[in-house]
């Protein structure tokens, strides 16, 4: 009998690393990586990059902080995301279909928006710049939903992990053109020929939704006595909650059926709970990294050599495979590796206060954060991928994505005043053992699975116009 070599993998193990990673090959994937490079491209025009031109046009920092109310639009897609999900574009979407059309129109009107805040005046006329700038983020948001919609009707469920892979791959891409590619391109033209360009790489976004086909769509099925309306806008919310097992009694009084139905349907709001908490523990840390930094006596030039080498390289390490391993051994599984080195890596930030000024162990640090952090969103994305019913896509996973920014923009305010009274160790270990009760509730969802399948097969895919 044949021995293999010590530490070598068996022919059977190799076959289905093999298998896992083929997936990453498909013609799909390669469109959904395009998309995500669309979809993280105005990120930074409406962020870093911008806040960066206008102080270098001597706008008060007053002013430039006002500007991260632009963002706003990302929190609150879900609001019209039913419109894009299921009213029809004259002439385009009879053509085109839903996804297609909506996809199209908005990356050309993103395409006009971007080129003209390249030429506005931030001293001239601030007003006009700022409500571009909002202009920006909003059709950003609006193709969010497109192209999030658009991954998780185009592949099999088997292909959602590499896909969310793919589409952080894209995504930080995107968001490293509009940041790094905008400065060097500000620094050898200025910050017109920075915008027009990114203008022009929306091109990329939109050769891909014409080359890659319409996925079918789920018709929801009308209701007796159910309205276009309630349809529309209720029955997104109400389809997640009796998939996770609420119950709709229809014979007792409103509130009595409301009560039941959501105490019957408490598996939804748990999970609803994990995903604003999954990422908890990390948004808390990584927000105040930026200050800890500079205390710690790095300079500017430091830090953005050593987080754009290392930190972008890691990200998308780090997203490639929480990819393989959601694909090799389930999405719970990769949610909770994930989590657990989310959670650990904060401690890394311990390390650096320890060590103080030291660019090694600030590589180190950065780079195992943004590793995790890549893992743990490839996981992360896949399963809210999962979550959403193939009729109500758009609705659902704006949703889903709005309450992941939570821990971003809400719930990591206080992160400020906790370093000032606790100081920079004690706040450190207070954020890692923010991430246990998101892993808790993961432990619980892993115990009790939901007790009907969180994607349902479609009775009927029809195409809209």
């Amino acid at each position: 009998m044949q021995t293999l070599p010590p530490g070598s993998a068996s022919p059977t193990k190799r076959a289905k690393l093999r298998d896992a990673l083929r997936v990453y090959g498909e013609k799909r994937i390669l469109a959904i990586f395009f998309m995500g490079f669309s979809s993280g491209l105005p990120l930074g025009l409406t962020g870093a990059t911008l806040t960066y031109w206008l102080s270098e046009a001597s706008v008060s920092r007053t002013s430039i902080g006002l500007f991260a109310l632009v963002g706003l639009s990302y929190s609150y897609k879900f609001l019209w995301a039913p419109v894009i999900d299921r009213i029809p574009i004259p002439l385009l979407t009879r053509r085109l279909g839903r996804r297609r059309s909506w996809g199209l129109l908005i990356q050309a009107l993103l395409m006009a928006a971007i080129f003209l805040l390249g030429h506005s005046d931030p001293q001239g006329d601030l007003a006009t710049l700022a409500l571009l700038a909002v202009i920006v983020a909003f059709l950003s948001a609006s193709q969010d939903i497109v192209i999030d919609a658009y991954r998780i009707e185009l592949l099999k469920p088997e292909e959602q992990g590499a896909g969310a892979a793919a589409t952080q791959w894209g995504y930080r891409l995107g968001m490293l053109a509009s940041g790094a590619g905008a400065f060097y391109l500000a620094a050898f033209g200025d910050w017109r020929l920075a915008y027009t360009v990114m203008a022009l790489l929306m091109a990329v976004g939109m050769a891909t939704i014409l080359l890659t086909p319409e996925p079918a769509v789920i018709l929801p099925r009308v209701r007796p006595g159910e309205t276009w309306l309630a349809t529309l806008l209720v029955r997104p919310f109400s389809d997640f909650i009796e998939r996770c097992g609420g119950r709709l009694d229809r014979r007792r009084s409103f509130v009595g059926r409301a009560a039941a139905f959501l105490w019957s349907g408490r598996a939804a709001f748990l999970i609803l709970g994990f995903i604003v908490l999954y990422k908890l523990g990390e948004a808390m840390a990584g927000f105040m990294a930026s200050p800890l930094y500079q205390q710690l006596g790095f300079t500017k030039i430091e830090v953005a050599n050593i987080a754009k080498i290392f930190g972008v390289i890691a990200t998308l390490a780090g997203v490639a495979c929480g990819g393989v391993i959601v694909a090799r051994f389930g999405i719970m599984t990769g949610l909770l590796v994930g989590g657990l080195l989310q959670m650990l890596s904060n401690l890394m930030y311990v390390a650096q206060v320890l060590a103080g000024h030291d660019t090694t162990m600030l590589a180190i640090s950065i780079f195992t954060e943004n590793f995790t952090n890549g893992m743990g969103s490839a996981a992360f994305v896949a399963y809210l991928s999962s979550l959403c019913s193939p009729a109500f896509t758009a609705t659902q996973y704006a949703l889903f994505s709005s309450l992941t920014a939570l821990p971003r923009s809400f719930l990591s305010a206080p992160s400020g005043w906790l370093v000032d009274r606790l100081d920079w160790i004690p706040f450190f270990l207070l954020t890692t053992a923010a991430a246990v009760p998101g892993l808790l509730v993961l432990l619980w969802l892993m115990r009790h699975p939901s007790p009907s399948p969180l994607r349902e097969p479609a009775a009927r895919p029809a195409r809209v116009g």
